[in-house]
């Protein structure tokens, strides 16, 4: 009798029994299978358990059996009772049992069978399962299957597939390899799964445990080693959990890996495999690290709470991530360095200890479209000579910049959303680099961008907006470019410059703060050309405190205060600006400064054209000053400047006018702002300084007061020179100007 044969017999049989005796049909099944629910089995290399009441034919217990009675049964000591109990078991005389797996093996080798297996609950060590036959093995047990049924060895490999296990199938059982000398280094060869060369088993729903402290607990080695590996469960193993490398492939699916000594993976020397759906957490070590040419694509994994990062990545690897869920790892979330590279596209990446991505030495990854948020560190972090493409991210409420670049780091960042974080936007320092491009900075706690220590980035065509404090921070030798930005709406300055820094400022739009436009102080330097600043509340540009930067054909217009103020030791060279329609004076100098005002022009202001005061110097030569509602050069007491080739034409003169109509400078100024004009005191009402007295209400309220000229100067220009604005009594002057109106 054939095979076949005896098969068909044994259904025959069996089937009749089922169709006679359908209240038996369970209990029936649960004897020769042990299984509490159906496990069906529709095709080759695929097994599932149903729930009976759910299943749509009627009789899930009788067509799971058409699926599975082919298989012999590995059942300890059972054999012989079997075959001494024909009549018993009458209808299954036919049945194969056997005592081992290596039996059951050996009778697949001699053809008694077409290879089909179940092993039935135990426990069963140290066999030689060598594997290298389409055979398909299967746990068959109450209840959880693979808890039931323990396949373990201390010496060897537990199960070795071979060339020729191309369609093997190993599921529902519990795969051990528990040494006695954990240790010893001859067991870095051994596994509880070892996949070799031109093989592609399936494992499925199988529990892999190894204690070994060397090695993995799975090893997939070798061209043509491409398994399938789905639904097992990977965990608490004192070694690495699975190991794919020397050109190794697969596919690894709804596998559960946790608490593993070493990496939940290991990816080596142009492995390739393909990861899906897998949990990988609470490692010891790292999540997956790829590293060694290592490659592999990763998609939809939910890697937390690993020990150190949770996918890392190194020495030329290269892996594509994909849709993975990387968070609450204890230090980073991924780390590639030593020449690393990688794709990282559309993950979530939050809640990391550490920089949700980190990247160094020489290390050139690809992170494009991922959400990077609330980490207790930074978002991005490149530093060591880092490279990357930073792009079309979110990174957003980090602990500390969004992103940080570093140390001769040159990644590209673009089209990124970098926003409400706790710290900065961007921080570039300690001569970091990079191509910064069109991204959106917004609602960051302090600076949108910083650039710091020898650094050199260029920055083009950004939006950097509603920050709590700076637009973009030049500071401590800060250089590089900003080009062609949107700058606008901080509640400090647009762009600030200090300490050596100088950089290269040019076609930005710096509008709409609510502080200055652009602070230049404390030995700043800079190249300032061809940008439009607007509408901010103070200032247009700041130059301060032995600063010396270059300003060139800029339009500095529609301030809510002056276009330009240059005050404590400010320089500059100002050429070829149009500076227009700012509310107060389109350019103050005071306060020993000097600056250079070469060719611009200076109109339609809405106080003086440009005011020089508190012992300030200027050299003005060939610009145009027209149109100024107070006047076109108002000179205070003492001050000396260098002229040529001005043309000073067509201002409105409202302060002459108004002194020469006998107005009080008050009518024209309000307490908005301070008109330069001859002011005095008066010691018969005992004024001071605080209480200037312009020269009507001299001539009108104090005729016949003993009376002293000051100087020829604006409140404006002590504000400047002491920082205090209390220097301007505006009750007193409203009062001085009721009293007049009144006489």
């Amino acid at each position: 009798m054939t095979s076949l044969d005896l098969y068909s017999s044994v259904f025959v049989r069996v089937t009749d029994l089922y169709s006679s005796h359908p209240v038996c049909r369970k209990r029936l099944y649960m004897e020769v299978f042990e299984y509490t629910r159906p496990m069906m089995h529709p095709e080759s290399g695929k097994f599932y358990q149903i729930n009976p009441e759910e299943y749509e034919q009627p009789n899930p217990w009788k067509d799971s059996f058409q699926q599975l009675y082919k298989g012999a049964h590995v059942k300890p000591g059972f054999a012989e009772h079997f075959y001494s109990n024909p009549a018993r078991y009458k209808g299954r005389e036919n049945m194969l049992y056997y005592d081992t797996i290596e039996d059951a093996l050996g009778g697949v080798q001699e053809a008694h069978f077409d290879g089909l297996i179940f092993v039935h609950s135990g426990i069963y060590t140290d066999e030689w399962i060598y594997i290298e036959s389409p055979i398909t093995m299967i746990g068959a047990a109450p209840g959880k299957v693979a808890d039931k049924v323990i396949i373990e060895n201390t010496r060897d490999s537990t199960f070795v597939f071979m060339e020729g296990s191309e369609d093997a199938y190993v599921g529902y059982m519990t795969i051990k390899f528990n040494p006695d000398d954990k240790s010893a280094q001859h067991h870095n060869a051994h596994h509880c799964l070892e996949i070799t060369v031109n093989c592609s088993p399936i494992i499925d729903h199988c529990i892999i445990r190894s204690t070994c402290t060397v090695g993995s607990a799975v090893c997939v080695s070798g061209q043509g080693a491409s398994p399938t590996i789905k639904h097992c469960n990977i965990s608490d193993c004192e070694n690495v959990g699975l190991y794919i490398t020397d050109h190794a492939q697969g596919i690894y699916e709804d596998n559960e890996i946790s608490n593993n000594a070493l990496a939940g993976i290991w990816v080596k020397n142009h492995g390739n495999p393909i990861i899906r759906r897998n949990h990988i957490h609470h490692g010891r070590d790292v999540g997956v690290f790829t590293f060694d040419h290592g490659m592999g694509y990763f998609e939809s994994c939910s890697i937390h709470r690993n020990r150190i990062a949770g996918f890392e990545v190194k020495a030329y690897a290269n892996p594509t991530v994909v849709r993975c869920e990387i968070h609450h790892g204890q230090t980073g979330g991924i780390y590639v360095h030593e020449k690393g590279r990688g794709q990282f596209i559309e993950n979530k990446i939050y809640a990391n200890n550490f920089a949700g991505v980190w990247i160094t030495s020489n290390s050139d990854p690809t992170i494009r479209g991922n959400a990077i948020f609330n980490g207790n560190q930074g978002g991005v972090y490149i530093f060591g000579d880092g490279r990357g493409l930073i792009e079309g991210n979110d990174i957003y409420g980090n602990a500390l910049a969004g992103i940080q670049i570093r140390t001769n780091s040159c990644p590209i960042v673009r089209h990124n959303k970098i926003h409400d974080g706790q710290h900065g936007g961007i921080y570039v320092h300690e001569k970091g680099q990079g191509v910064i491009e069109e991204n959106e900075v917004y609602s960051n706690t302090l600076a949108g961008v910083w650039v710091t220590t020898g650094s050199t980035p260029v920055l083009r065509r950004n939006r950097i907006h509603s920050g709590k404090q700076v637009g973009v921070y030049f500071y401590d030798n800060g250089h590089g470019v900003l080009e062609d930005n949107d700058i606008y709406n901080h509640m400090y300055s647009g762009v600030q410059i200090r300490t050596g820094s100088n950089p290269k400022i040019r076609r930005n739009k710096i509008w709409g703060g609510q502080n200055g436009g652009i602070l230049v102080y404390n030995s700043g330097l800079g190249f300032i050309e061809d940008n439009e600043i607007f509408d901010n509340a103070m200032a247009g540009v700041w130059i301060k405190t032995d600063s010396n930067p270059t300003l060139r054909r800029n339009k500095i217009h529609d301030g809510r205060d002056g276009g330009i103020c240059i005050f404590n030791g400010g320089r500059g060279l100002l050429e070829e600006n149009d500076i227009f329609r700012n509310a107060q004076a389109g350019v103050l100098i005071s306060t020993n400064s000097h600056p250079v005002l070469r060719k611009n022009r200076i109109f339609d202001g809405f106080a003086a054209g440009i005011e020089i005061t508190n012992h300030a110097t200027a050299t003005l030569e060939g610009n145009q000053i027209f149109n100024n509602r107070f006047g076109g050069l108002f000179l205070a007491s003492g001050v000396n400047v260098t002229m040529k080739d001005n043309k000073i034409m067509n201002n409105q003169d409202a302060i002459e006018k108004a002194v020469s109509r006998g107005q009080c400078l008050y009518k024209i100024s309000s307490y908005t702002s301070y008109p330069m004009h001859d002011f005095y005191r008066c010691h018969t009402c005992n004024t001071t300084d605080r209480n200037a007295i312009c020269v009507n209400c001299i001539k009108k309220c104090h005729q016949g007061h003993d009376v002293e000229f000051i100087r020829h100067d604006s409140h404006l220009g002590y504000f400047h020179n002491n920082y205090n604005p209390l220097l301007i009594d505006i009750a007193f002057i409203t009062v001085e100007y009721i009293f007049c109106q009144i006489l």
